[in-house]
């Protein structure tokens, strides 16, 4: 069966073991998975620390963007996942770096029970529009 999309992997490369792909592309829309700040070894970054958790997922959808020959001013929306609210104000600071202000993509905030990595204090998913010229 062909598949109406394409998987995106940054130039790090990417386990055979998830049944996931980092990011898939779908005509000029791209979808980034939600992620963690775990490394390609598994390893949780910044425990304990909201802010650098959230910035380590932003420098791993950074490399997934410029696969697909994009960066963060693609970026359309926004999901986080907040294990807890402690230290979420915080998180607004990463954001304002990343998407360097106004306009800021569309952002829905989710407070959960629990995350699948151990550890992890967030998780961000997101979709991008991509340059159709690009395609």
């Amino acid at each position: 069966m062909k598949k109406i999309y394409e998987a995106v992997i940054p130039p790090s490369g990417w386990s055979d073991k998830f049944t996931f792909s980092p990011g898939v592309r779908a005509g000029n829309l791209l979808y980034l998975s939600g992620m963690t700040a775990a490394d390609e070894k598994g390893t949780l970054i910044g425990p304990g620390d909201i802010v650098r958790q959230t910035e380590y997922i932003f420098e791993k959808m950074g490399r997934i963007l410029a696969a697909a020959g994009a960066d963060f001013s693609n970026v359309v929306e926004t999901t986080d996942y907040y294990l807890t609210l402690e230290g979420y104000a915080q998180t607004a600071s990463v954001r304002k770096k990343v998407f360097g202000g106004p306009p800021y993509p569309a952002a829905t905030g989710v407070q959960v029970a629990g995350l699948i990595r151990p550890g992890a204090l967030i998780e961000i998913k997101a979709v991008a529009v991509l340059d159709p010229a690009r395609a």
